[in-house]
């Protein structure tokens, strides 16, 4: 009988996340992928260590980079250098990379939440009562603040962070978020959050070809041959979508939320595109 794949599977099960339970969706995961593979779970800041007795290793629900900046690069480089296999992949370009991308995708006229990463830079956003402001390396709502055009003009060193040290976006007055979910190029589910206020609080939405063509524009734009990607957009009271975030590094599933079959078949997708990632037959 051929040896199955091995897998060791990257999460922080302790992260407190704010309306979300990342541990009943990695036991969850882990106990269904058991079927085709061989399974380890550890914390992201042991994967470099341990990482080279496995076949592969998945980065699922680790927490944000930056509460273990140090030991996430040593992981990515350490993988590099041995060509490990990593899924997703690291060479995603959204928050995998850092938030770069919001500015590369605002320069190349994407539909994005205009962004600029220095104060000078202002004129290039639409006028608004308020900016959104954030740290460039940062995650899950950290450090984001809120300031009028003025008080922006005196965020700058010593007062405020340097330039390329933030990121600047209006403030959107939108009427609802709503997530994708894909499974390499293959999209599974949607869902959305009604009340702008309760982020987490999600619905199962069901998507317009003008949504999907909306998400594939995103998917495509990021060129990942494996893995789970979340496109997170808002809706503008003009009726437009706007890319809010690209999640390609550990985006939560929300898989609590959905109905069984959905589940199951995002769990088979999953599966088997673990697969294909690794060149292995499915179990019969």
């Amino acid at each position: 009988m051929p040896a199955r794949p091995s897998v060791l599977y990257v999460t922080d099960l302790a992260y407190p996340a704010r309306g979300r339970r990342y541990c009943d969706e990695d036991i969850l995961l882990t106990s269904r992928l058991r079927a085709d593979f061989d399974l380890a779970l550890c914390h992201p800041r042991d994967a470099a260590a341990l990482m080279d007795g496995f076949d592969a290793v998945v980065v699922r629900n680790s927490g944000p980079v930056i509460h273990y900046r140090e030991a996430h690069d040593a992981f990515r480089a350490r993988a590099t250098a041995h060509g490990t296999r990593v899924y997703n992949p690291l060479t995603g370009r959204g928050d995998m990379a850092g938030k770069q991308y919001l500015l590369d995708l605002t320069r190349d006229g994407h539909p994005v939440i205009p962004t600029v990463d220095r104060t000078e830079h202002l004129h290039r956003l639409p006028e608004t009562d308020l900016y959104a402001v954030k740290p460039r390396d940062g995650a899950d709502s950290i450090g984001l603040r809120f300031f009028t055009r003025d008080e922006l003009a005196a965020l700058t060193p010593p007062t405020g962070p340097g330039p390329g040290d933030i990121l600047v976006q209006p403030r959107i007055d939108f009427r609802y978020e709503v997530s994708f979910y894909y499974v390499d190029d293959t999209f599974q589910y949607a869902l959305h959050a009604p009340d702008p206020e309760r982020r987490w609080v999600l619905e199962p939405y069901e998507p317009t070809d003008a949504d999907l063509a909306f998400a594939r524009r995103l998917i495509d734009w990021n060129t990942l041959d494996h893995g789970i990607q979340r496109v997170d957009a808002c809706r503008t009271r003009e009726g437009d979508l706007l890319l809010v975030e690209l999640e390609d590094l550990n985006p939560y599933l929300s898989l609590d939320l959905l109905d069984e079959p959905t589940r199951d078949a995002f769990v088979a997708a999953m599966t088997a595109s673990l697969h294909r990632f690794l060149d292995t037959t499915p179990s019969a």
